[in-house]
């Protein structure tokens, strides 16, 4: 028996080590965000329906490199991708978003790695966390688009780059590898892969002399190799399409950087970043603060050069859209870090010893610390958290059933910001001394942690058009669409994209009503219906569309 003892006490003590690892546990951290769902999936159009039925198309008719009757305007690295995950796991939205969630787990270890080199582990850990929690990021990591596999390759040649420096030894294997991934770039997001690479050149250039990468050729190897899958695919579009092909990629291009869509301004990027990665970006800009005022040796160039070069960029870039920034978002990350560390330095012990003020000056730091901000910030929270809970409650009480889903991210929330203020309290009014600064700044995390878990549990992070998939999922509905053509004269292109997804048949555009054939499925607006003069039966009716049928 106490054999039996001994042994289930050394399992649980390695079970506790393993979890300790930081690979592990930022794993055990992520997951569930991940993974959590209401039980239900459909895809968000526009761009990621258009992804996965680009992707389904290279699926079906088996030709992965001229599947479109025209030259496509991307290169096809995402498709690829995503293609070959359905030829794994079987063609589904499920499928089609396990890159992206995979290509996040990859780039939070990144992440790691990387702060671990520039800050140190403890603030790496904390930097990996904080990205975890970012809601933009988050939600592209849930769907099927390229931005997280491209910012996974990023963060792979900068982290290459970091070790070329630590290990010399190894100095070309690594120069290859970020060569590689930049190169790779370029099939999974085109012309964009750019705007990361000139973000580096601070870095490659002003810092030449200690790390001679611009003079290492197989730095260029590495790049050149990458873009090999690129040059086959160019090479075996021409063939088809001829000049097209190469007009089509440039033309694109260009049209993103003359048109701007969505009249955003050029501090477009500015709020909505503070709007997305709240309240992480408040603390990225104090962290980039400190950073700024105490320099870090060696990689300054890359932790505070290469973001805000990358953020001036997209700034002047005239297409101005969220996901463009999510390259951002890792060092956001990184700064926040150090902005909630300095903070909790102040909880725990005042100002930190290692940010020395001098005496008769004004100093924005000194005043922070003076002022007590954690306090304030706790108390503060703690103020928000508790309205939160009673508005959520309200709503519980007198709201719809639609927005009571709101209202229970709206109380998980509120009750995880209720951490901050019993935290304080406890240790600075009832003496328990044991509430570290690592309580406190789990105070900030575990709230966003809970209110994204609850966004996804609910489906709000992977259901974005239940009523359009249920109701081609219907008994009375799918075996039809399953066996026949559906037209079309004119329907909205995000409907379009889904159902080009979730039909195994395509949909099919005509010039009018008049040259569907009789016996034959249509898709019109609901108001259209009783002014068509040809007989038709409704066989179903979903948002403003009906699927009729023409008869003889």
């Amino acid at each position: 028996m106490l054999y039996k003892l001994h042994l289930l006490q050394h399992i649980w003590r390695q079970i506790r080590l393993v979890a300790s690892l930081p690979y592990v546990s930022l794993l055990v951290w992520i997951l569930p965000l991940l993974l959590f769902t209401s039980g239900h999936n459909s895809l968000m159009a526009h761009d990621e329906a258009l992804y996965a039925s680009r992707a389904r198309l290279m699926f079906d008719s088996g030709n992965w490199i001229t599947p479109w009757q025209n030259a496509h305007h991307k290169t096809p690295g995402p498709y690829w991708i995503i293609a070959s995950f359905y030829k794994l796991f079987g063609m589904s939205d499920t499928s089609a978003r396990l890159p992206s969630m995979i290509a996040s787990i990859f780039s939070l270890w990144l992440v790691y790695e990387i702060g671990k080199s520039m800050l140190g582990k403890k603030l790496a850990r904390l930097a990996a966390a904080i990205l975890s929690v970012e809601f933009l990021w988050l939600q592209y990591s849930r769907l099927s688009t390229p931005d997280v596999p491209m910012v996974l390759l990023v963060l792979l040649a900068i982290w290459s780059l970091i070790k070329t420096e630590l290990h010399p030894k190894y100095r070309y294997f690594w120069s290859f590898i970020a060569g590689f991934s930049l190169g790779l770039g370029f099939l999974v997001r085109s012309f964009m892969i750019f705007l990361p690479i000139v973000a580096l050149f601070p870095y490659l250039i002003w810092e030449h002399r200690r790390h001679y990468h611009l003079t290492n050729p197989i730095l260029y190897l590495g790049f050149f190799v990458g873009l090999i899958p690129t040059c086959v695919w160019l090479w075996l579009s021409w063939q088809h399409y001829g000049n097209q092909s190469f007009q089509e990629l440039l033309k694109f291009v260009v049209q993103l950087g003359s048109e701007n869509n969505d009249k955003n301004d050029r501090l477009f990027y500015l709020w909505n970043i503070l709007l997305k990665a709240f309240p992480w970006a408040f603390f990225g800009l104090l962290g980039l603060f400190l950073t700024v005022r105490r320099p870090i040796y060696r990689y300054q160039l890359i932790l505070v050069g290469f973001p805000l070069v990358l953020f001036c960029e997209l700034s002047l870039f005239s297409t101005r859209l969220p996901h463009y920034s999510l390259c951002l978002y890792p060092f956001i990350a990184l700064f926040a870090s150090v902005g909630l560390n300095w903070l909790g330095s102040i909880y725990e012990r005042g100002i930190p010893p290692h940010l020395p003020f001098q005496k008769g000056k004004i100093n924005i730091l000194s005043l922070f610390a003076k002022k007590n901000l954690p306090r304030n910030l706790s108390y503060g929270f703690g103020g928000f958290g508790v309205l939160l809970v009673i508005v959520s409650i309200g709503v519980f009480s007198w709201g719809g059933s639609d927005i009571r889903n709101y209202a229970t991210i709206g109380l998980a929330m509120g009750l995880g910001w209720l951490i901050l203020p019993l935290v304080w309290i406890s240790r600075y009014h009832f003496g328990k001394k044991f509430l570290t600064a690592r309580y406190w700044i789990a105070g900030w995390l575990i709230p966003c942690w809970l209110a994204l878990a609850m966004t996804g549990s609910i489906g709000l992070l992977s259901d974005y058009n239940p009523v359009l998939k249920s109701f081609l999922q219907q008994s009375a509905i799918a075996p039809i669409l399953q066996s026949h053509p559906t037209y079309y004269v004119q329907i909205d292109q995000k409907t379009q994209v889904l159902l080009n997804f979730y039909l195994s048949i395509h949909p099919q555009k005509v010039a009018s009503i008049s040259q569907i054939p009789a016996l034959s499925y249509a898709w019109i607006y609901a108001d259209q219906s009783s002014k068509l003069s040809r007989p038709h039966r409704i066989i179903g009716t979903v948002k403003e569309y009906q699927l009729i049928q023409f008869l003889p």
